[in-house]
């Protein structure tokens, strides 16, 4: 565990009002340990700042005592984590264990606060701590996705996962939590052949004391069992808007390429999108319903050249990476979605290829399908109930598989 004395010096550091992170490092490169920086004198530090920083400097800030010992008792909470088996840890810029991954990106964060699996936990051999982007993939997306869009990113999310990638995202609503129980699906399915590797990432735009949303409680639970929860905020940073697109670096930095499930034109998914390209990481987009606003922000990333995927067969190849071998009791899609139920009858194919992929109202399936009205209904509450059909407001259904 990092001591108290050096844990202090990065919180001052962070803390300096007018140092931010690219004047942090200059000086971290000047002098070395942030102890360092502290013990220069008014002009070693102006050959490197400004009068204004380094007079904020040799003062510390207001509040810093009581950050130290907020962290500090965060730290010690560890050893009684409600979750058996979690780390928390704080690493920086400096430490062994800090993913070099994020080394490679412009802005990398000068502190990691970790709750989970951490660098701590015995992982295996073949996989190190994050560092690698190679072994990750982000999927991100819409806060308020079409249920196909949900479906798609727990079912590509999965699909990676058990290809042996640790899937990247933000733990917020909609897309960014369905790819995390998609991953975590994965690992409860095949625990023993993950052998200690990360199922999945949150990087997350508060302190790690907390989470938001909290309907996603449970969810970071599972995934401190099975994963890392990561922040560069401070313990006590409640969820401020102008930090979550700051997140975004971070989850585009860790991985080798991003896919963007769903998005509208304006988002953070596509703020996350530019970040992996200005970080020259490949960017990949799932198209969907030209009528759908979700889909225009994916529609517009293809457009500049990101990667069209329609499964998660697409993605490994773009990656070149091999596709995981067949699961006893599952048979993948070409969607990259897992179908427990092969054998569905011809007339429920029927049916649903009479939907197609755009929402639709009962009323067009009668016209389209030639069936009563309650015949109709029937059929559509066998496939609802079955998964392969999600009831929408307003009286419309959509499909929710490839047949």
């Amino acid at each position: 565990m990092i001591a108290n004395e050096e844990l202090g010096a990065w919180l001052r550091l962070t803390l300096t009002p007018g140092v931010g992170n690219g004047t942090a490092r200059k000086l971290l490169a000047a002098f070395g340990l942030p102890q360092a920086i502290f013990a220069q004198s008014q002009a070693a530090l102006q050959s490197i700042v400004s009068p204004a920083q380094a007079s904020a400097l040799l003062t510390p800030p207001p509040g810093l005592d009581a950050l130290c010992a907020t962290t500090q008792e965060w730290l010690h909470a560890g050893d009684v984590d409600e979750v058996q088996g979690c780390d928390r840890a704080v690493l920086t810029l400096c430490d062994a264990h800090y993913p070099r991954c994020l080394l490679d990106i412009e802005d990398p964060p000068l502190m990691l606060y970790v709750r989970g699996q951490g660098p701590g936990r015995q992982m295996a051999a073949a996989h190190s701590w994050l560092g690698d982007a190679a072994a990750n993939i982000a999927v991100v997306g819409s806060r308020n996705p079409t249920p196909q869009g949900a479906f798609n990113a727990r079912e590509f999310a999965k699909a990676l996962r058990h290809a042996g990638l640790t899937v990247v995202s933000g733990l917020a609503l909609g897309v960014d939590g369905a790819a995390h129980e998609g991953a975590l699906d994965a690992a409860s399915e095949n625990a023993l052949a993950f052998d200690g590797q990360l199922a999945t990432v949150a990087v997350v735009g508060t302190g790690l004391d907390r989470v938001y949303p909290k309907k996603h409680l449970e969810l970071a639970r599972r995934i401190a069992q099975r994963g890392v929860l990561l922040s560069e905020f401070p313990i006590g940073t409640p969820a401020l808007a102008e930090n979550f697109p700051r997140r975004n670096r971070i989850i585009s930095g860790l991985s080798q390429a991003t896919l963007v499930v769903e998005a509208a034109l304006r988002s953070g998914s596509l703020i996350t999108a530019r970040m992996a390209n200005e970080q020259g990481r490949d960017v990949l987009a799932i198209p969907g319903s030209i009528h759908a606003v979700q889909s225009r922000g994916c529609h517009a990333l293809i457009k500049q050249g990101a990667k069209l995927v329609e499964s998660a067969q697409d993605v490994l190849e773009e990656l070149n990476l091999p596709a995981p071998g067949p699961r006893a009791g599952h048979v993948v899609t070409g969607n990259g979605n897992v179908d427990q139920s092969a054998d569905a009858t011809s007339s429920e194919c029927g049916l649903l290829a009479q939907l197609g992929f755009d929402p639709v109202s009962l009323d067009a399936l009668v016209y389209r399908t030639g069936l009563a009205t309650p015949v109709l209904q029937v059929r559509l509450l066998e496939l609802e109930l079955a998964g392969d059909v999600a009831r929408l407001p307003g009286g419309l259904f959509q499909r929710m598989r490839v047949a």
